[in-house]
């Protein structure tokens, strides 16, 4: 079967149509949070660890001044976390931005997508005092912020997010390699990505990172039509990374596509598992809180815990 996410109810998220009209990247990271929020607020789930940081459930006898009041305003439970100041996390969005970034079947793009992903990670994080950085890149290396929370940071990082998708190849190799020499203190890498890209290339440079302590997660950016190749009649389909044009008859070149998608998917998830690396495929119309809530989720149900080391 085609790669999706686990979870695909709709009930409850933001309408990602309604979410990607709105031009302001760091609104609809702001509107995803908030929806995330809510949603913990409503959800059963007693015990669902809603921060990447240590938290636990407040229970009688902790110490009170170890409660965390800005979780208990959002979510309205009592939430303990220790030693804030000593434990803040360092995250670097790796996010690609090569050209087949810019196919959409529907009013927007995966790169628009992993764009409002990577705001909503980082928006996230901020919140809760974290240090975010962006390594962006396609055959080379676009932008690079250190992971930072300071004043003024956030907005430089949505500037920098807010740049379009106009590489041509897509190089993993080469990204990955230079954030392994740039980040030498242990913290988690999150790699933005439709994938496009030979397999062995990955598990090399993922290998490098976990090697040195990184933590890593992966979220592959997939257009429906990408999974279903649902397409009826014969077109000229044009490779935008290597600019030529291709007339393919959908229904004798489906089952060869979907084979090997199928495969190339499946040899991306096994690096992952292998490596340890948390992997997530996500489709244009899934909503993002909701891809949020399943990360912790995954997160969760692995028992993983995030490397958090004091500011610099």
């Amino acid at each position: 079967m085609p790669e999706t996410q686990s979870s695909t109810a709709r009930d409850g998220f933001i309408d990602t149509r309604t979410l990607m009209q709105i031009r302001s990247l760091e609104l609809r990271a702001r509107i995803v949070v908030q929806g995330f929020w809510n949603g913990i607020h409503r959800s059963p789930y007693h015990g669902f660890s809603v921060e990447f940081s240590e938290y636990r459930q407040y229970v009688p006898g902790d110490d009170p001044r170890y409660v965390d009041w800005r979780v208990y305003a959002r979510s309205d439970r009592y939430y303990i976390k220790k030693f804030e100041d000593e434990t803040n996390l360092r995250c670097h969005l790796l996010v690609d931005q090569s050209r087949s970034m810019t196919f959409g079947s529907g009013d927007w793009t995966k790169a628009e997508y992993a764009h409002t992903l990577a705001a909503t990670l980082a928006y996230f994080l901020f919140q809760q005092g974290d240090a975010v950085g962006l390594l962006s890149f396609d055959e080379g290396i676009r932008d690079y912020l250190p992971a930072r929370n300071r004043p003024g940071h956030l907005r430089q990082l949505m500037l920098s997010l807010e740049k379009p998708a106009a590489g041509r190849s897509t190089s993993i190799a080469k990204p990955l390699q230079r954030i392994v020499e740039l980040v030498q203190k242990r913290g988690l890498m999150v790699l933005i990505s439709d994938l496009l890209a030979p397999v062995d290339q990955l598990e090399e440079k993922l290998a490098r990172l976990t090697a040195t302590g990184h933590d890593v997660a992966v979220f592959r950016i997939l257009d429906p039509r990408e999974i279903d190749f649902d397409f009826e009649d014969a077109l000229l389909f044009h490779d935008v990374e290597s600019e030529k044009d291709l007339f393919i008859d959908p229904a004798s070149a489906k089952r060869n596509y979907l084979k090997r998608f199928t495969e190339h998917g499946d040899a991306a998830r096994a690096v992952c598992q292998k490596l340890g690396a948390d992997y997530l495929p996500v489709t244009l119309d899934q909503p993002l809180d909701q891809v949020l809530s399943d990360y912790l989720r995954q997160r969760q149900r692995r028992g993983k815990n995030i490397q958090r080391h004091a500011n610099p």
